[in-house]
């Protein structure tokens, strides 16, 4: 029998912004896709047309590409076996409701939420199965005639699945091997809802990942309890064979308590969970992404395929190559994975550490003409001055208050450094020292950096004294990258004109 192609699909529900979680579900199916040179099916789940948010789907497809997650079959790619929106697939799941109610599998409930909530009331803990269907309004309590009655009468209902008690069904589960649950303990789930004319998850998602040739689901730890219910559905259908590999990934749990990780826990915590900024189109609510915090997309898919999988080494930098390459659901963990928001950081400060530092330069102009004329400096003096200090961020919005220096002289001076640096005597060092700058050759940091010291040290004046006051004088404050690489990039006419300027402007302390 020939190998079966990997098909795999993403199917989030248009509810609202993609939850990080969502995000890491998606990775992971694109990257064993891509592994085995398998599709990446985007597939739309909009049954509850009562969830449905506007803006949501562009939100999913926006975020994905953001982040190098490519579709190969899709609502906008196109593909063999679409729709790819299950709005649009109703003729196609009426068909297989009928199938089931043909064969005896699923019967037509009509009982109202009140005689629902009656029921709870009277039965503590009460389900709907084969205990007590008997006592509900359904096509297996009520005579055939009276059922044809409510149906011609437009008496609203719903299809259950018949749920048979007292057998053992197997989940085969690629990351936790063999899950079993008695049948007994499953309700008949609403598979068809007549008022929407659409199905629900359970009845939807089996008939699509039939249909559109899924080989593995991969999806969240939630969706654990339902999976022997799709596996009686497949049988159900006869389609036991072509039943798809499952696989239930661990949560992410919020990142200090239990449980799983919430936008509450983001907004207690100060750290986003959506992959890009979302306005709630209600309430006007906002919500922060990570793309808009400044992570790089790199920097955010490395993060997040190490929450609940290894690449069964100490390798911490994984570009999206090496994780096609060497992700396996062998290594994937069977426990939760606590979000570690710091590490996320850590990840995008090592991401712009080693990024090109002309590429890094070119992402900062935007933020840099937001404070001067960038047409003052040219692209090679914004490539060298954020080159010294990328170590110093964690985001691309940090390299303004690094590197301001650089772009403009200091107007005031930090009062503490003043106090601590600045002595009567100061300005007459400071004076001394342009006597010999002016004589140095400022592309030789070594050389400069050696007449320098030579100076202090001949003299036997203090080297932190003056070289802090130095640096007071050109930075504005004594906290900054090597004073000497600072003074190579402004060049020798604007290094001795801030001296002179803090000669002029700083006062010592009283």
């Amino acid at each position: 029998m020939a190998e079966r192609k990997v098909r795999v699909r993403f199917a989030p529900s248009p509810t609202g912004p993609l939850h990080i979680g969502g995000v890491r579900t998606a990775l992971y199916n694109y990257l064993f896709a891509r592994q085995h040179h398998g599709t990446m099916i985007l597939r739309i789940e909009d049954t509850d047309s009562t969830r449905f948010v506007p803006g949501a789907e562009d939100y999913i497809n926006e975020a994905l590409a953001w982040l190098g997650i490519g579709i190969d079959e899709g609502v906008r790619e196109g593909g063999n076996y679409g729709p790819y929106k299950q709005s649009e697939r109703r003729d196609i799941y009426r068909d297989y409701v009928k199938q089931l109610l043909d064969a005896g599998k699923a019967y037509i409930a009509f009982d109202t939420p009140q005689e629902l909530e009656q029921k709870r009331k009277e039965i503590k803990n009460f389900q709907y199965d084969a205990s007590t269907r008997m006592s509900m309004r359904n096509s297996l309590s009520l005579p055939a005639e009276q059922v044809r009655a409510l149906i011609d009468g437009g008496e609203k209902y719903v299809v259950r699945f018949k749920v048979e008690p007292g057998r053992d069904v197997t989940v085969h589960d690629l990351i936790r091997g063999d899950v079993t649950i008695n049948s007994s303990v499953l309700d008949d789930k609403v598979l068809y809802k007549k008022a929407d004319d659409l199905p629900t998850y359970h009845l939807a998602n089996i008939v699509d990942d039939h249909l559109m040739q899924v080989s593995h689901v991969i999806r969240g730890e939630e969706w654990l309890p339902s999976a022997p219910l799709h596996v009686l559905l497949y049988e159900a259908f006869g389609w036991a064979d072509t039943m798809p590999a499952f696989v239930h990934l661990p949560l992410l749990l919020k990142p200090d308590g239990k449980g799983k990780l919430s936008k509450r826990d983001g907004d207690r915590l100060g750290f986003p969970v959506f992959p890009l900024d979302w306005t709630d189109p209600k309430t006007g609510e906002r919500s922060s992404g990570y793309r808009e915090a400044g992570y790089l997309p790199e920097a955010v898919v490395n993060f997040l395929a190490l929450l609940g999988w290894n690449p069964g080494d100490d390798r911490e930098f994984l570009s999206m190559d090496d994780l096609i390459r060497d992700f396996s659901f062998d290594h994937c963990s069977k426990s939760g994975a606590k979000f570690d928001f710091e590490k996320a950081k850590w990840f995008n400060h090592e991401y712009l550490m080693h990024m090109d530092d002309a590429a890094l330069a070119q992402d900062f102009k935007p933020l840099l003409a937001e404070h001067v004329d960038v047409s003052q400096f040219s692209d090679d003096y914004i490539t060298a001055a954020v080159a010294t200090v990328k170590n110093r961020i964690n985001f691309l919005k940090d390299l303004w208050p690094n590197a301001h220096f650089y772009f403009e002289a200091p107007t005031e001076y930090n009062a503490k450094d003043v106090r601590k640096r600045w002595k009567d005597d100061t300005p007459e060092r400071m004076t001394e020292l342009i006597e010999i700058l002016n004589a140095q050759d400022f592309d030789n940091v070594e050389g400069t950096e050696q007449a320098v010291m030579d100076w202090i040290d001949g003299n036997g004046y203090h080297k932190g004294n003056v070289m802090n006051a130095m640096r007071l004088t050109i930075v504005g404050e004594c906290k900054g990258p090597g004073m000497f690489d600072i003074t190579k990039i402004l060049g020798k006419q604007e290094t001795i004109a801030r001296i002179k300027r803090g000669i002029e402007n700083i006062k010592p302390a009283n």
